[in-house]
C-alpha cells in the first residue's frame, strides 16, 4: 500500500513536510498510464451528445463551419488514407500551414495513427523551418502552396489545398477503422513543439498522450459542459502554438465550437478580433497580453456575449489588467502560466480568483510544484522567492536527441526546472516575479537572443553584440540590440534592423538598436545580461 501524502496547509496547498505546493483544486482521475489509449480516442469518449448541426469548429471569417459528424468522419477518412499511404506509428509529421478548419482534422487524424504532429510557425524563413525539420526527425511534411516552398529538399510535402487532400477527408465506404487497427500508448509521443527552454538554444519538446489527456480530463472537470447557446470559443492563439493546439483537444472535449481566427482575422489586428467575438456571440476567448491590453484601450470595443478570456504566454502589467476589469466589469479575465515543457501550471477559475490581479492564479490540477533557491536548490516556503519547478502529468517526455539539454533541464528527482523567478503566497496563488532564463517574450513568442546575436555577429561592420528585452505595455517585451561597430564603420540603426529581419521570422525582428563601446562579459566570455540594462535610458524606447 502506497504511503499517504504528507499534509498540505488547506490555505495555501504547502506542505512542509516535502517542501512543495500541492494543487488546491480536487485531484481530477485518469486512466491507467499502462492502458493503451490515445488523446483522440480519449477526447471522443468525453464529447457528449449533441445535435447532429453543431459546429465543432468554425471559421471566424467566413462562417464555413464544421460540424461534430463531418469532423469524425473526415478524420477517420484521413487517418486511414494516410495509413494506407505508409505513414505509421511514431513517423514525425512536419505542420507548416496556416490557421483553417482543415488543421485540426489533419491533428485528429496523424494521433489518430499515433503518429507525431510538429506544428511550426509558417511565418518562419526557409533557412529555420530546415533547422526544425531536422531537429524534430521529420518523415512527412504537411503544407499549402505558399509555404511549400520554404520546406527543405528531400522532404515528401502534402499540400492541405490540393485536390488529393480534399479526396483523402472523405469515406472510401471500405470501413477502414484505423483507430482499432492501430495501438497507441499513452507514453507515446503526440506532439514535438519548439522552444527555447531555459538556454535559448531552440529545442525539439517531446510531449505524450497522456500529458493532453491529463488536460483535457481537467478542463472537462472544471467547465463540465457549455450551456445551450453558449458553447462558443474564440480560439486566436496560433495552432501550431502549444496553447492554440491544446484548446483544439479541449474544445473537442467539451464539446464546444472553436471558433478558429484565421490569417484575414489576424491581418485585420484588433478590430477583426472584436468583430469576430461580436459576430460570433462568443462566451471565451483566448487571448495573448497584446490583445487584452489593445481592448482596455478601445472606447468602441464591445463585447456583449463575453463572460471570460483566458490570457497568458506573456507578462500583462498590473496596470492593464486593471483598466480591463474597469472596462469590462462582467468578464473574468483568467491568467494563466505554463510552458511547451511544463504545460498549463496555474490559471484562475471564477470571478473570485481573477480579482488576484498580478498573480497567474492557482496551480493547476493533478500539479505539483517547488519553489527553490536557485543557487542551492534548498525548498523554499510561502512568499519566498525561487525557481519554480513542476512535476505532473502533462509535463514533457524530454528534448528530442538533446541529453545535455534534459540533463540541465530535470533535477535527479525528475522536476522540471522551469527557469522563472516566482513565489506562491498564503492563499495558494503563483506569482511569476522575472525571469531567470533569457529569453524574451513578444506578444507570446519566444524570442532567443542567442539567435539574434548570433545574426547580428554575421553583419561584418559588428564586433560584438548583445540582445536584451525592454519592457512594452503592448507587446509585454520587444528585442533591443546593443551593438559594438568596427572601428572607423558608418552603419546605422537602419541597417543592423533590416540586415536581421531578412534573416527572422517577423516577430523575432530587432525593434531598436543601441550603439556601444563595449558587451559586458564573465572572463569566460559570457555575456553579463543583468548589467546590460545600465546601458538603456528607460523611457526612450517605444517602438514595436
Amino acid at each position: 500500500m502506497a504511503a499517504a501524502p504528507a499534509p498540505a496547509d488547506a490555505r495555501s496547498g504547502y506542505s512542509a513536510a516535502t517542501g512543495t505546493f500541492r494543487s488546491l483544486r480536487p485531484p481530477v482521475p485518469l486512466p491507467p498510464p499502462e492502458a493503451p489509449l490515445s488523446l483522440p480516442a480519449f477526447v471522443a469518449s468525453l464529447l457528449p451528445s449533441l445535435p447532429p448541426a453543431h459546429p465543432a469548429f468554425l471559421d471566424a471569417a467566413t462562417g464555413e463551419s464544421l460540424s461534430y459528424p463531418a469532423f469524425l468522419s473526415r478524420a477517420r477518412a484521413l487517418a486511414g488514407a494516410l495509413r494506407r499511404r505508409g505513414l505509421a506509428r511514431g513517423d514525425v509529421a512536419f505542420v507548416l500551414a496556416p490557421a483553417g478548419l482543415d488543421v485540426p482534422v489533419l491533428y485528429f487524424a496523424l494521433l489518430t495513427l499515433g503518429a507525431v504532429v510538429c506544428p511550426a510557425n509558417p511565418a518562419l524563413t526557409p533557412a529555420e523551418v530546415a533547422h526544425l525539420a531536422a531537429l524534430s526527425g521529420a518523415s512527412v511534411a504537411f503544407a499549402v502552396s505558399r509555404t511549400a516552398a520554404k520546406l527543405p529538399p528531400g522532404l515528401p510535402a502534402v499540400l492541405l489545398d490540393s485536390d488529393e487532400f480534399r479526396a483523402s477527408l472523405q469515406s472510401n465506404g471500405g470501413g477502414d477503422d484505423t483507430a482499432s487497427i492501430v495501438t497507441v500508448r499513452q507514453s507515446d509521443t503526440a506532439a514535438i513543439q519548439f522552444s527555447s527552454g531555459t538556454t535559448g538554444r531552440v529545442k525539439a519538446a517531446a510531449l505524450p498522450h497522456r500529458g493532453f489527456i491529463a488536460m483535457a480530463a481537467g478542463a472537462r472537470a472544471l467547465f463540465g459542459r457549455p450551456r445551450p447557446g453558449r458553447e462558443r470559443t474564440l480560439l486566436t492563439a496560433p495552432l501550431f502554438h502549444s496553447m492554440g493546439f491544446a484548446f483544439v483537444m479541449r474544445g473537442v472535449a467539451l464539446g464546444q465550437t472553436t471558433v478558429v481566427a484565421t490569417d484575414a482575422v489576424a491581418r485585420a489586428g484588433v478590430k477583426g478580433v472584436v468583430a469576430a467575438a461580436e459576430r460570433w456571440a462568443v462566451a471565451e476567448m483566448t487571448a495573448a497580453p497584446p490583445l487584452v491590453v489593445a481592448f482596455a484601450k478601445d472606447a468602441t470595443c464591445r463585447l456583449p456575449a463575453l463572460e471570460r478570456i483566458i490570457c497568458g504566454g506573456a507578462p500583462l502589467p498590473v496596470s492593464a489588467a486593471e483598466r480591463f476589469r474597469r472596462r469590462f466589469p462582467d468578464v473574468d479575465l483568467c491568467m494563466g502560466y505554463g510552458s511547451t515543457e511544463g504545460g498549463g501550471i496555474s490559471l484562475m477559475i471564477g470571478r473570485e480568483e481573477c480579482a488576484h490581479v498580478g498573480s497567474s492564479g492557482r496551480i493547476s490540477e493533478n500539479v505539483e510544484v517547488k519553489i527553490v533557491d536557485p543557487d542551492t536548490g534548498k525548498p523554499l516556503g510561502v512568499g519566498q522567492k525561487g525557481e519554480l519547478l513542476v512535476r505532473g502529468p502533462a509535463v514533457m517526455s524530454g528534448y528530442v536527441g538533446d541529453e545535455e539539454a534534459n540533463a540541465a533541464t530535470f533535477d535527479s528527482e525528475g522536476w522540471l526546472k522551469s527557469g522563472d523567478l516566482c513565489y506562491i503566497d498564503q492563499d495558494g496563488f503563483l506569482f511569476v516575479v522575472d525571469r531567470l532564463k533569457e529569453l524574451i517574450k513578444y506578444k507570446g513568442y519566444q524570442v532567443p537572443p542567442a539567435e539574434l546575436e548570433l545574426v547580428l555577429q554575421s553583419l561584418p561592420e559588428v564586433v560584438d553584440a548583445a540582445v536584451m528585452p525592454y519592457p512594452h505595455e503592448e507587446a509585454g517585451q520587444i528585442p533591443i540590440a546593443l551593438v559594438v561597430r568596427q572601428p572607423g564603420s558608418k552603419v546605422t540603426e537602419a541597417q543592423v534592423m533590416d540586415h536581421v529581419a531578412k534573416r527572422v521570422a517577423p516577430y523575432k525582428k530587432i525593434r531598436k538598436v543601441l550603439f556601444v563601446d563595449s558587451i559586458p562579459k564573465s572572463p569566460a566570455g559570457k555575456i553579463l545580461r543583468r548589467q546590460l540594462t545600465n546601458y538603456v535610458q528607460f523611457g526612450t524606447v517605444s517602438r514595436m
